[in-house]
């Protein structure tokens, strides 16, 4: 499955497990916007993830996990594993962080 399409059932999960329709954003989106996401035809801007995350309620973060989230936990650990080692390189946290 393509990551367009990794993004769009991610957010639809999202948005029902809130209880949300696709109506619900029509302060940031149209329905059928929301929809082309969902199947993965649209791919959505920085900006657009977060006003999404927005109204979901749920840090824009969460959305684009979603996309990339491993489907077991050994490969889950290892991606948070190698996230906060590749933000340490980055200089973004530190050891200090974790106390």
């Amino acid at each position: 499955m393509g990551l367009l399409k990794l993004f769009g059932v991610g957010l639809q999960k999202a948005r029902k497990s809130r209880g949300l329709t696709q109506e619900d954003f029509s302060v940031v989106s149209s329905r059928t916007y929301m929809s082309s996401l969902e199947r993965g035809i649209k791919a959505p801007t920085i900006t657009k993830i977060e006003e999404l995350a927005t109204v979901i309620g749920v840090h824009p973060l969460s959305l684009l996990a979603a996309a990339y989230l491993p489907s077991t936990t050994a490969e889950r650990t290892q991606l948070c594993s190698r996230i906060k080692a590749e933000l340490e390189s980055f200089g973004l946290l530190t050891s200090a962080d974790d106390r």
